[in-house]
Parts: C-alpha cells; sequence; structure tokens
C-alpha cells in the first residue's frame, strides 16, 4: 500500500491532483489510514497508468472513467491502442513542428504545406472511434474534421503553432500577467473553435500534457523556445486556478 505522497512522488501527478481525481470518483483509494490518509493498491496504480495515458490523448475526465468502468474493458487492448493512436499523435506532431521550424526560416507565405499527412490524423479519429465507441470530444472533432477543407485544416494546425509562438515571446512575463492570461484564453477558444470543445478541465489535462517532460514538451520548446512548454502549463494553471 502507498499513500498519497508517495504515489504523487512515484508518478509526478501532484496530491491536488489526486484528491480531485477521489473527489470526482475516477480514482478512488483502496483504503484509508488510521490517521486518515489515502492508500493505494498496486489496482489503484495500474488503473492511475490508464488515466494517464488517456490524458495524454486529450480524452476529458467524465470520458476516461466512463471508459475504465465499463463492465467490458479490456487494459491489455486498450494499452495496444493508446500506443499506436501515441504513435500516431507523434508522428503528427513532428510534421507540425517541422511546418514551425519552416516558418521561422522562410516565412508563411513561403510554406508547403504538403508537410501534413491528414491521412495519418483521419486515422488517428477512426480508430479512436473503433475502440472507444466514439466520446463526445472524438465526435467534436471528426464533425469539424470531416467539414473542414485540406487548406483551412492546415491553417488551423498552423495557428496554433504561431500561439505556442507568441507564448515564448511572453515568457520571460510573470504567468498571470493580463496579457499572458488574455493569450490563455485565446488558446482555449481557439481550441475549441477548430478541434473540440475545450472545457478548463480538458484545458487543464493539456497545461499537465506540456509540462509532462517528454515529446510534447520538446517539441514545443523546440518550435517556440526552451521553457515555453513549462509557462504555458504555469499560466494555464494559473487561469484554471
Amino acid at each position: 500500500m502507498m499513500t498519497v505522497n508517495e504515489v504523487s512522488k512515484l508518478t509526478g501527478v501532484s496530491i491536488r491532483t489526486l484528491q480531485y481525481y477521489d473527489s470526482i470518483g475516477l480514482l478512488k483509494p483502496d483504503s484509508y489510514s488510521q490517521s486518515g490518509y489515502r492508500l493505494y493498491d498496486d489496482t489503484a496504480i495500474e488503473r492511475l497508468e490508464q488515466i494517464l495515458l488517456f490524458k495524454e490523448l486529450e480524452f476529458p475526465l467524465k470520458e476516461i472513467r466512463r471508459i475504465l468502468d465499463a463492465p467490458d474493458f479490456d487494459r491489455a487492448k486498450a494499452l495496444e491502442q493508446q500506443i499506436e493512436l501515441l504513435t500516431m499523435k507523434q508522428e503528427h506532431l513532428k510534421n507540425l513542428i517541422s511546418f514551425a521550424r519552416k516558418i521561422k526560416l522562410s516565412g508563411v507565405k513561403q510554406m508547403d504545406f504538403t508537410v501534413f499527412d491528414t491521412t495519418k490524423m483521419d486515422e488517428y479519429a477512426e480508430r479512436a472511434k473503433k475502440q472507444w465507441e466514439q466520446t463526445d470530444a472524438y465526435k467534436e472533432y471528426e464533425k469539424k474534421h470531416s467539414s473542414t477543407s485540406l487548406g483551412k485544416e492546415q491553417d488551423a494546425y498552423k495557428n496554433l503553432m504561431l500561439i505556442f509562438v507568441e507564448f515564448g515571446s511572453l515568457k520571460e512575463k510573470p504567468a498571470n500577467a493580463p496579457e499572458v492570461q488574455k493569450l490563455v484564453k485565446h488558446l482555449q477558444d481557439y481550441i475549441s473553435e477548430h478541434f473540440y470543445q475545450c472545457t478548463n478541465t480538458i484545458l487543464s489535462g493539456l497545461g499537465s500534457l506540456y509540462a509532462s517532460g517528454g515529446e510534447f514538451t520538446e517539441n514545443i520548446d523546440y518550435a517556440a523556445g526552451k521553457g515555453t512548454a513549462g509557462f504555458v502549463a504555469k499560466a494555464i494553471e494559473v487561469y484554471c486556478g
């Protein structure tokens, strides 16, 4: 059995977040100590692993809970699909980073939009739909994606990366500075308009993703300057309160 503090140190998930997961029924402790501290067993840790993987795929917390609590949930099969989807997403991000690099070097007007492989994004949405029965976020994404022309879709991803570049130009300012918080609101509104409804809960999850120290952190920092991903995460944390 592990205390909430031990789980936090092991996984990097804050104690506050673990407490929130408990409050919404997403990750309940196995039991409590005599002093009232939450205690987690191996089963809870495995569930937390699944939660974090689904968050990497930008699933809302309520959808993650619904999936994990389904009586026919197959952990092994879900893990295989998660690996495949994350790999496809990684490839797409590499295309976006390449796009951002070319913006810096040659300017937007000279960009060759063929660097985007929209087939991979179609595959991503289709596989997610088949595996997890069309969550609300993916239904919304699919609806917007199917009605968007290639040029408009490319512009959407281009401008999303430019928002991060703008964050990079502000990262010397405090995360709670009005202009920084205004840009967070712009990011949230932009995601909602072009991809899926970005609630504060989803935005908070994205912030954690940006600061995770993995591929997402490296890609954002490469495109917008070292430290930008962490700065965006802090700004989002302030915004979501």
